[in-house]
């Protein structure tokens, strides 16, 4: 009983943050919020018995990845206050269009997942159930990730060197 309440409470609180994230006008508030985010989902995979996925949580998403937010919220010229309110106006029926229709597919996917028939308990969070399957069932997709990345780190190496020279 008591992990369920506790998984309920992580539950509340990453959603939450999300939405703290989602309604900030602080860009650096709005990734601390994200933090804190990453953190409750890990929590949450802790409660699921799904340890490495969380770990990895933690690590990749709330540090590597977050960092790397913040070094570009930091690096960003964010113009006059009132060219953003603008431009706000403007997003702001594309952003509920989108909103809704997320919402729809959460709302449709756990229709379908009622019916479903549950895991073992924690098999599916393991490093060997992970590693197996990206390396047999999901290996071409990681080879496309694995290319996108190399690609990515080449340009900014060199977008860094022309602008520097």
């Amino acid at each position: 009983m008591a992990e369920r309440l506790f998984f309920f409470l992580c539950a509340l609180v990453a959603i939450s943050t999300a939405v703290g994230m989602v309604a900030s006008r602080n860009p650096v508030r709005s990734a601390l919020l994200l933090v804190a985010n990453f953190f409750c989902l890990a929590m949450l995979y802790f409660t699921l018995s799904a340890q490495f996925v969380g770990i990895i949580q933690i690590i990749v998403y709330a540090g590597a990845i977050m960092v790397l937010f913040l070094f570009v919220i930091m690096l960003l010229n964010l113009g006059s206050p009132e060219a953003q309110l603008q431009e706000r106006e403007l997003r702001r029926p594309l952003a509920w269009l989108l909103a809704i229709g997320l919402f729809l597919v959460l709302v449709s996917q756990v229709f379908l997942v009622v019916n479903a028939q549950p895991q073992p308990h924690g098999a599916a969070g393991t490093a060997r159930m992970i590693g197996s399957a990206m390396f047999t069932q999901w290996s071409f997709p990681l080879l496309i990730v694995a290319v996108l990345l190399t690609v990515g780190v080449i340009g900014s190496i060199l977008l860094a060197r022309r602008r520097s020279a």
